[in-house]
């Protein structure tokens, strides 16, 4: 059987621009806070180094904007990158033309820090839900060819629980995209989330561990993903509801070693690795979900 090859994210963002926070910490307040995104995100491009793994970050424009060499940095090392969008909010807030001027400006910074181009996105908070798939129009408009922003789950804040658990292609009015969703498990006819973030942290590691073979035996690979924040013990601690902490804060100190065993027991590569033949594919009719919301 042929190893499968699954997929490294990295959402770039500072431990501040959480939705988590969204409620108790304006947006500028962000400037006075302590950054701790550049010194994370190095040392998880180097523990990438020492283990061999390439991957994809998604990066917001708002660290890009101020950090440019951090992003030279990750595509020096050899990394796909893509956007997470400029001012991290909520694609659902947002109407097309707030939406459209934060992904142009969101590409334009990424692209000019690094000098390359940037083609995939993923929302903030995997906020690509029903009601805002119109969003995929302007993404094709400003040039992505690929996202990564459906979670086919129920959650209380993101989730579209019957889009397709595989990587598939997507027609809409303004061309085609493909989706890449974050990865899940089928249980007894619901969608468990394996993907990574706070379920790699809150989930046993031998259940990541299964979960991940199933889909990888099922010939998906697995779309991983973390934040650069989840491996910082020692970040600020806001004042923030016991669930809202729970999910942010629980086993940040045990997140690098776990990754050490993930990276031990699977294979990872960026998303631009493994898309090729995908994109080349006709358009499915499991997608017909999506053609026209």
């Amino acid at each position: 059987m042929t190893e499968i090859i699954n997929r490294m994210t990295v959402d770039v963002e500072d431990y501040f621009h959480a939705t988590a926070f969204d409620r108790s910490l304006s947006r500028s307040s962000w400037t006075q806070r302590e950054s701790r995104v550049e010194r994370n995100t190095m040392r998880l491009l180097e523990f990438f180094h020492q283990h061999r793994v390439r991957g994809t970050f998604f990066v917001l424009g708002w660290v890009a904007e101020r950090y440019p060499a951090l992003v030279r940095s990750i595509a020096a090392s050899g990394h796909e990158i893509a956007s997470h969008g400029f001012h991290h909010q909520l694609v659902y807030t947002l109407t097309v033309d707030q939406f459209r001027e934060d992904v142009r400006r969101a590409k334009g910074t990424i692209e000019d820090a690094f000098g390359g181009v940037v083609r995939g996105y993923r929302a903030p908070s995997f906020s690509m839900v029903e009601s805002s798939l119109w969003a995929l129009d302007v993404l094709v408009e400003e040039g992505h060819t690929y996202d990564a922003s459906v979670f086919p789950i129920y959650h209380d804040r993101y989730g579209i629980p019957d889009a397709p658990r595989r990587t598939h292609t997507i027609r809409r009015p303004a061309g085609t995209i493909v989706e890449v969703p974050a990865s899940t498990i089928r249980v007894r006819g619901t969608n468990l989330p394996i993907a990574g973030g706070g379920y790699f942290r809150l989930f046993p590691y031998p259940f990541t561990r299964w979960a991940m073979r199933r889909v990888n035996a099922e010939g998906e690979p697995v779309t991983f993903y973390i934040h650069p924040w989840e491996i910082d013990p020692d970040q600020p601690r806001l004042a923030i509801s016991p669930l809202v902490a729970m999910r942010h804060y629980t086993k940040i100190g045990d997140t690098l070693n776990r990754l050490e065993r993930l990276v031990a027991d699977f294979s990872f590569d960026g998303i631009d690795a493994t898309l090729d033949a995908r994109t080349a594919l006709p358009v499915s009719a499991e997608t017909k979900w999506a053609h026209a919301k």
